[in-house]
């Protein structure tokens, strides 16, 4: 039976979007089942509609599901992708954790192999602070956090850290690093000890 790897994101202006698709034909090609889902916006939609890109993202990503309790229950391994506010994670995001309350009750999340990818724009904007702070949720869920660690030389170059993908983005929007090599990387790692656990 292939491994089953929920994709789950959130993504203002597009950065998460195109990690989450990385991270998706990473794992179709090592044969993974994958949902990719997106969390439910929470801003409101005239402060969407000020922002161009955020507007532009929110049109281009309007056929992608949004995630629920199920996209975790479904899988064997979950990725996240987040951009970082304020060395945490944005609060749409946080929302989605909280409300997975039933599940963990209920021991869904025990076991789960998850990681997480971030973004920001600068190199020092709190990606890392965020990474570490979902992961102090995955702890709560009795889940097991996959990291890169050092394992590959993709970490430790542009986008790589020991703790998940991170990336900065320029004032143009656009990713400065190219980190598709470690996001498939860390798919692949993550993949590999969810297939483990199964």
């Amino acid at each position: 039976m292939s491994t089953k790897l929920s994709i789950i994101y959130y993504s203002t202006y597009g950065s998460n979007v195109q990690l989450a698709k990385w991270a998706e034909e990473a794992a179709l090609k090592l044969g993974a089942e994958v949902r990719v889902r997106q969390v439910q916006e929470l801003a409101p939609q005239v402060v969407i509609d000020s922002q161009a890109g955020w507007k532009a993202n929110q049109e281009a990503t309007k056929d992608i599901p949004v995630a629920t309790s199920d996209d975790i229950t479904w899988a064997d391994a979950v990725l996240f992708s987040v951009p970082s506010r304020f060395g945490n994670v944005p609060s749409q995001f946080k929302q989605f954790i909280d409300i997975q309350g039933g599940i963990w009750a209920t021991g869904k999340t025990v076991n789960k192999a998850v990681s997480a990818m971030s973004s920001a724009q600068n190199p020092h904007g709190g990606q890392e602070a965020t990474l570490l702070s979902l992961y102090t949720s995955m702890y709560h869920w009795g889940a097991i956090v996959v990291t890169p660690g050092y394992t590959d030389a993709s970490v430790g170059l542009a986008g790589g850290n020991p703790y998940g993908t991170s990336v900065t983005i320029g004032q143009d929007g656009k990713m400065i690093e190219n980190v598709r090599p470690a996001v498939e990387h860390q798919v692949k790692r993550l993949l590999d000890v969810a297939s483990k656990l199964k």
